[in-house]
């Protein structure tokens, strides 16, 4: 994924409701249950069939680092599909979403203004317009340029022109040279 999915995702999965499951075993088992059989694990997770089967039945116990991370992956991305929603809706339709950033930002405005871009840390609530906009993108599988285009505008109506009290005339705002972006529902 990118820095801003992997971000969103985080966020998401701070409102499961119960851990995921940890060792390979479960998972495994947890990744057969949902996907009707051991064939269409193997072919996701690039193992044979047999290996699903032994991991199943825990005749191995400790997988190599490579199909760990597979694993890990494959379960929490479908790991409490409906409070991952309802996070998601909650986020989209009254509590926004908050952005912890470390970046170079700047913007552009008329002559005369110091546009200069900077490094900032900004810790800033975005309204759920922009949170359902953030949602919206990541599933329909927007890159890391447009998520950071969402993440910019939303910076731009509520730090930079404070909900339309300040800076009215600011025509673009650049975020750039991302070193941290953490969000938080």
């Amino acid at each position: 994924m990118t820095l801003f999915g992997d971000g969103l995702e985080a966020a998401v999965q701070k409102a499961f409701t119960r851990p995921a499951p940890k060792s390979a075993g479960a998972q495994m088992r947890y990744l057969v249950k949902q996907l009707k059989g051991t064939r269409a694990v193997a072919q996701m997770l690039r193992v044979s069939q047999r290996t699903v089967e032994r991991y199943v039945k825990n005749e191995i116990k400790k997988p190599r680092a490579d199909l760990a991370a597979r694993l890990e992956r494959e379960v929490k991305a479908r790991w409490q599909p409906q409070i991952r929603a309802r996070a998601r809706a909650r986020a989209a339709s009254t509590s926004g979403i908050v952005i912890d950033t470390r970046a170079r930002m700047g913007y552009t405005a008329p002559i005369g203004s110091t546009d200069q871009d900077r490094i900032r840390h900004l810790t800033v609530a975005l309204p759920p317009v922009y949170a359902a906009r953030l949602f919206d993108a990541q599933e329909a599988g927007a890159g890391d340029d447009e998520l950071r285009g969402i993440a910019a505008e939303g910076l731009k109506e509520v730090y930079f022109q404070d909900g339309g009290r300040r800076a009215g005339s600011l025509e673009e705002v650049r975020f750039t040279d991302v070193e941290h972006i953490e969000f938080d529902l």
